[in-house]
């Protein structure tokens, strides 16, 4: 509902509207946290296909700079190569998202260890970029910001719950 007051695009005629309108949203929310535990799964095959193939130092640094080239498509080439975007949207679109992935790699590395630093920062920017490309194409700031919002705070809590779900319980042993 913050959303819809920041857009303004659908006008509540009544409180059928405003109960209706936050039923779809309801909807909307579960439909794109799907697509983000999608887009996890995928990552975590990603990973570990990335670790069977490549020594772990150099898959961390591959992960890192797959981060910066989609960082940098997302700020620049955009609006430089596609044209029909403005910088403006594009680098607020890229700053959130740097925020965002900073923000969760640090509270990652504080629950675990420095060595989540890379994949979480690779996970919330390169993965998180992927999942929203067909709402990049339409190239709606409204559409944007309905599907950017939802997507970071799933990526975000996937990548911040999972130590915890791997984590053996205290009774259990082989």
């Amino acid at each position: 509902m913050a959303l819809q007051g920041i857009s303004g695009a659908v006008p509540f005629k009544g409180l059928t509207d405003f109960f209706l309108y936050a039923l779809i949203l309801f909807g909307y929310g579960m439909l794109v946290s799907v697509y983000a535990q999608l887009g996890f799964f995928a990552y975590l095959i990603l990973n570990y296909m990335g670790f069977g193939v490549f020594p772990r130092k150099i898959w961390q640094y591959i992960q890192l700079a797959l981060a910066v080239i989609a960082l940098f498509d997302l700020f620049f080439l955009r609006s430089f190569v596609g044209g029909e975007r403005s910088l403006a949207s594009d680098s607020a679109l890229g700053l959130t998202l740097l925020l965002a992935a900073l923000a969760v790699a640090y509270f990652k590395v504080r629950d675990t260890n420095a060595s989540a630093w890379i994949p979480t920062f690779f996970f919330m920017t390169g993965v998180t970029i992927v999942e929203m490309i067909g709402v990049l194409r339409l190239g709606v700031d409204n559409a944007t910001m309905f599907i950017v919002v939802p997507l970071i705070a799933c990526n975000a809590f996937q990548i911040l719950r999972l130590h915890r779900i791997l984590r053996p319980a205290a009774g259990w042993s082989e």
